[in-house]
């Protein structure tokens, strides 16, 4: 059937699909949106709590009062900074651990909580007791610890619409988090995603508010409790509802960008998750890094006090995002007076601008910059919810109720819940002659780089931040797509071989296709339109190759948001959006695998919550926009037994607009705001070598982390502290290479004008000899090493400089750029701290080259 009689079948998928009424749907498209309305909380105020609140502040210093406000990361401070300072709360972010190691286990954590709990009430040096909390990013269960549970991300639970799986799949987060002591988590995301682009399109349960509003109370009501029986007990956390508000409707999907919207459309589509969120309870709201018609939300006193606080009537605290506040106008992330007068009651200040950000807060009371009551509004909120959540009166961390039970990390019982959620979550958009599901019995070859991949089908926020740098060994307990179904097919007599390129010795009855898209998270994520694998084909190429071979082809297909994959759709007899399934991958078997009897396990019940776009540029496509004309529609999903309406004709033609893609033929990107593929980034200190996996390393002599340049770790710097014999001592540096160490062929791309090119921001003068290097063998025996120390040492301190060299400095000394293995490598013997940014290879000649041949 062609595409165009797809789009006239719209209206009867849905209610195939969903089972609504016309009339429903009207009722739903014309209802008038009510106002910026008071929340009635299920919380009330209690005068005993607002009596203690009123005493502790009443008793407080100034100083005391803004070490409540401010929340550095678990990178930046010790447990000595604890306890001179006070923080109110710490961090941790994405790809930070205890003691910086990836694999820290349960118990470490649960020590740097206790260790920091103790700090925070010892008053022998602040002069104060009050408790601090541990904040953590727990968006698909506990996904920072390694062996926890990991649920199906956001848009696959949107596409299972099941509320009571969701208050289910919270309190089993609250339970995994507080077995390692931490008190606070940053959940639920309840942005309403209306660009597909957006790079956190997965951390949306749907592009309409419908779900959105359903699902915020219910997940709240999972972490916190609910407010008449358990609310923030033993075992529950403290929930964060963000980020408020309109981060999911940035023009061009660009994240931490300008929201646009009316502020009737602010409300009706981008705050109903904050509606039944907060009347659940809520005791926190994260400010967004998105701007309102072209002012930042963390400077917006509008938003952040007349409607959160007076107008919707929020009692809990505001906590803003990572350094958030410096891009406020006129701030930095150093001094912001600008965002605490708008309403932020705590700075998230991950990196060690904390300390200044501290002092400047507080000369800016004594300068009456921000009034003392505006402080104390803040600190109230504060110790409000610290009251309100009993962290005066529970046990220290170590002590509480879960502490310590690490067996229910990732225990069966919680694995068999996210089981459900992946079975419930999956979608049929297309099967060709009823052929799922399959018979266990049957010869199945399971083929694509996602079949046998955890950190491929967990996506980002999965033990690293943008969940690269991870295998199957960083998933215990979890189990992977081909896994799940070797499983039940071995047991029914069957044969399941792993193949991943698709090659096969026996011709297999069916082959189940596992492909889509690389893991990435906010920032990184971003894309500029939805052509999959625009670059290389390369699975489009996998399925043909068993579609000529007369195999049929079934397609899970791995992603973050829909995606324009008309030609995958044709070469595969049927197709399942798997979306970001998590750690347990046996749930798709269930769903795509009879049983040995041949009877259906589990029927697809999953229903597009996202709408799907008809071609690559339809970024934009949402349920009730007036010309509403999708490939499959919001509410679409088939079930066993539906009748497939899919031919094998979908339009292919490519829609991209000449113009429309940011990119210059001229650059070679190899970092930019993250390592780029093909390559890999690596430390190294002499013979040891560690691939970089988290935001901070120790190797040696070498200290590496990331910082922020423009947006959140978008750069990475290293400190070589060289040696008393440093003539003596060998290299350290960071490297990047060739994910396979094959080599990548850069000769079309370098020319005689090319350089490498990269920001650079020194924190001081090199004491000694700085290589930069490039090299086409993994032995270095092929390759070329430039001194770039004093050249290095001429740039100002602490400023961001662009430094370039031309690659004929290298090709001249033996390098091969068409099998370009590392090409980029730092390393010094002597002490040297810097920032690294931007590393590219480019044509751009306006500006003279830092190091050129002629001047070497």
């Amino acid at each position: 059937m062609k595409l165009s009689k797809i789009t006239l079948l719209s209206s009867s998928l849905i209610l195939l699909a969903t089972g609504c009424s016309v009339e429903l749907s009207d009722k739903i498209n014309t209802k008038e949106s009510k106002s910026w309305a008071p929340i009635k909380s299920e919380v009330k105020t209690d005068p005993v709590i607002e009596a203690k609140v009123s005493k502790l502040l009443s008793s407080m210093t100034l100083e005391q009062k803004v070490a409540q406000m401010i929340q550095p990361e678990i990178r930046d401070i010790t447990e000595e900074d604890m306890r001179k300072y006070g923080f109110g709360s710490y961090l941790n972010g994405g790809g930070a651990f205890p003691k910086n190691n990836k694999h820290s286990t349960p118990q470490d954590w649960i020590e740097l909580a206790e260790t920091m709990y103790q700090a925070s009430i010892d008053d022998s040096v602040d002069g104060s007791a009050i408790p601090t909390m541990w904040g953590t990013d727990a968006v698909h269960g506990h996904n920072n610890v390694i062996g926890a549970t990991l649920f199906p991300h956001n848009i696959g639970l949107g596409a299972a619409n099941n509320p009571k799986l969701m208050t289910k799949i919270a309190q089993i987060t609250a339970t995994e988090v507080m077995v390692t002591g931490i008190d606070w988590v940053f959940a639920p995301t309840v942005a309403t995603v209306r660009n597909d682009r957006w790079g956190r399109t997965y951390e949306g349960y749907s592009e309409d508010p419908e779900i959105v509003k359903l699902y915020a109370s219910a997940v709240v009501k999972g972490l916190q409790g609910s407010a008449d029986e358990d609310f923030l007990g033993d075992d529950r956390v403290i929930s964060t509802v963000k980020h408020f508000v309109g981060d999911g409707g940035t023009q061009d999907g660009d994240d931490q960008g300008d929201n646009r919207a009316s502020e009737h459309d602010l409300y009706k589509l981008h705050a109903q998750g904050y509606v039944s969120g907060l009347a659940a309870g809520a005791q926190s709201v994260m400010a967004s890094f998105n701007s309102w018609n072209g002012e930042k939300i963390h400077g917006s006193h509008y938003l952040l006090t007349e409607i959160l606080k007076e107008k919707m009537g929020f009692d809990g605290f505001v906590v803003g995002d990572w350094n958030g506040h410096g891009q406020v106008k006129g701030c930095s992330n150093e001094s912001c007076p600008q965002a605490v007068n708008a309403g932020l009651d705590i700075f998230m200040v991950p990196t060690d601008a904390w300390k200044p950000l501290y002092e400047n807060t507080i000369k800016q009371v004594k300068n009456n910059t921000i009034s003392i009551a505006r402080i104390d509004d803040a600190v109230k909120r504060i110790l409000r919810v610290k009251f309100r959540a009993g962290l005066f009166d529970k046990p220290s961390p170590a002590k509480r109720m879960f502490s310590g039970k690490t067996a229910l990390i990732g225990s069966d019982e919680h694995r068999k819940v996210a089981r459900q959620a992946v079975q419930e979550s999956l979608v049929l958009l297309k099967n060709k002659a009823n052929l799922l599901p399959l018979s266990p019995k049957l010869n199945i070859l399971v083929a694509g780089d996602g079949a046998d991949n955890i950190g491929k089908q967990s996506g980002g926020w999965s033990i690293t931040w943008q969940g690269t740098g991870n295998t199957n060994k960083d998933f215990p307990g979890g189990t992977s797509i081909y896994a799940g179904i070797e499983q039940q097919v071995s047991k029914a007599g069957g044969t399941a071989i792993l193949s991943v390129d698709g090659s096969f010795e026996e011709k297999p009855d069916v082959a189940v296709v596992v492909f889509g898209e690389e893991p990435y998270a906010e920032g990184q994520g971003d894309i500029e339109h939805l052509y999959f694998e625009s670059d290389n084909k390369k699975s489009l190429a996998l399925l043909k190759q068993f579609k000529q071979q007369g195999i049929p082809v079934v397609s899970v297909f791995i992603t973050g948001r829909p995606m324009w994959v008309n030609a995958e759709i044709n070469a595969s007899d049927a197709f399942v959006a798997a979306w970001l399934p998590g750690s347990e991958g046996q749930g798709i078997a269930d769903v795509i695998l009879a049983n040995a009897n041949n009877e259906i396990q589990n029927d697809f019940t999953g229903k597009l919550s996202f709408s799907w776009p008809k071609d690559a540029m339809q970024t934009e496509v949402n349920r009730f926009d007036e010309n509403y004309d999708p490939l499959f529609p919001y509410g679409f999903g088939l079930t066993y037994g539906d009748k497939d309406i899919l031919t094998d004709t979908l339009d292919e033609t490519i829609n991209i607009p000449a113009g429309s893609v940011k990119s210059d033929d001229k650059v070679s990107e190899i970092f930019q705001n993250s390592i780029k593929q093909p390559w890999s980034l690596w430390l190294y200190s002499g013979e040891k070598e560690i691939a970089v996996y988290a935001n901070a390393h120790q190797l040696a002599e070498l200290n590496y982390r990331t910082v922020d340049k423009l947006v959140q770790e978008d750069a990475f710097k290293i400190s070589l502290t060289g040696s008393e014999e440093s003539s003596n001592s060998q290299a350290s540096g960071v490297m990047i290479k060739h994910v396979a160490s094959t080599g990548l062929d850069l000769g079309e791309s370098v020319s005689e004008n090319s350089r490498l090119q990269f920001s650079v921001s020194l924190a001081n003068r090199a004491d000694g000899d700085v290589y930069l290097s490039t090299y086409c063998s993994t032995d270095k025996t092929c390759g070329s090493s430039v001194n770039i120390g004093s050249y290095l040492n001429k740039l100002p301190v602490s400023d961001w400089q662009t430094f370039s060299m031309d690659l004929s400095c290298f090709s001249k000394q033996g390098m091969d750029f068409s099998k370009a293995v590392i090409p980029f490598e730092l390393s010094s013997k002597g002490k040297v701290e810097l920032s690294i940014a931007d590393i590219v290879i480019t044509d751009n000649t306006e500006v003279s080259a830092t190091v050129s041949c002629g001047t070497m």
